[in-house]
């Protein structure tokens, strides 16, 4: 019988490793993905946990002690969106980060209603099931127009308020996604690869770098859920693109807006309305920063948050 040496089994172990490495990491990238996305929860000290309210099942993170704090992504966004700005944030409050209805990892039936006041409901659904007597709200984009809407319904919830490049006004300057859109392009629906980084590009002032098998899966999954992205993004342009504007007045809680100031999707011009109609709002323009401050520049945003939140 042949004899191997140690030196050659160490080596064909060493193969053998670097194959399956090779395998999950070209064949299984969803996977690595999940391990990676698990990691970085738990550094922001969070876990993922679902409830039921009526017709759907929300999927949130939750992590922290203090003062509760709810933070609500935007369009095409989910939970994860908010792991580097929450982990600045979990060594002191409680935060709660949901996936709305029809995003992430909650229900999404397709016959739902996805407008701004369906899911301010369905927060505050959210938040009487998680039995939360009154909160800190914080809102990018969608999720902005979301939270500003839920501040202004439901003012005695809301401690306070923050708007990160939020929607929901008319802003003096057309965005590039307004005038996009009136070409009859969106460029917040992803069908390719190409699109997928035609999004990073249009979100960030610096994308950020993703390996291009787990890029292909984001871009697999946004497909998946173009159909529905679509018909959401269609019933809310309809009805929601500027339907916060109107209620500015009603919102009492102290409020914070961020602005990215190279933002593609909502012209910066737009946070001087919030600011000027929000009657105690403070304003923060981010530099060299797109739409997703809590992406791009999270230690920065949560900087500027965690300092509104002491003086408030």
């Amino acid at each position: 019988m042949k004899k191997f040496s140690k030196k050659s089994i160490f080596l064909t172990i060493g193969v053998v490793l670097v194959a399956i490495t090779a395998i999950i990491y070209f064949a299984a990238p969803g996977y690595l993905y999940n391990k990676a996305i698990e990691q970085i929860r738990k550094d922001a000290g969070l876990t993922m946990k679902s409830v039921n309210i009526p017709d759907f099942n929300i999927v949130y993170l939750e992590g922290g002690a203090g003062d509760t704090i709810i933070m609500i992504h935007g369009f095409g966004g989910n939970k994860d969106n908010w792991l580097r700005f929450a982990k600045e944030l979990t060594s002191n409050y409680h935060v709660i980060i949901p996936d709305l209805p029809g995003f992430g990892d909650s229900s999404k039936p397709q016959d739902a209603k996805y407008s701004i006041m369906s899911q301010v409901e369905r927060v505050n659904l959210l938040a009487k099931e998680l039995e939360l007597k009154k909160f800190h709200l914080v809102g990018n984009s969608m999720g902005g127009s979301i939270s500003g809407t839920y501040a202004a319904t439901y003012p005695n919830m809301v401690k306070t308020l923050a708007l990160l490049d939020s929607g929901g006004v008319v802003s003096p300057e057309k965005s590039e996604l307004a005038l996009s859109l009136e070409k009859g392009v969106n460029p917040l629906v992803v069908k390719s690869v190409a699109d997928y980084d035609r999004l990073l590009k249009f979100n960030f002032v610096n994308p950020i770098e993703i390996p291009y098998v787990i890029k292909k899966y984001f871009t697999k999954q946004a497909i998946k859920a173009a159909p529905l992205n679509e018909r959401i993004f269609a019933e809310i342009s309809t009805t929601d693109f500027t339907s916060l504007e109107e209620k500015l007045n009603k919102i009492t809680a102290p409020t914070l807006i961020v602005w990215g100031d190279s933002d593609r999707v909502l012209h910066v011009s737009a946070a001087h309305i919030f600011d000027k109609k929000i009657k105690n709002s403070k304003l923060a323009i981010i530099k060299e920063c797109g739409h997703l401050p809590m992406l791009e520049k999270p230690q920065e945003t949560a900087s500027v948050y965690k300092d509104f939140l002491k003086k408030n």
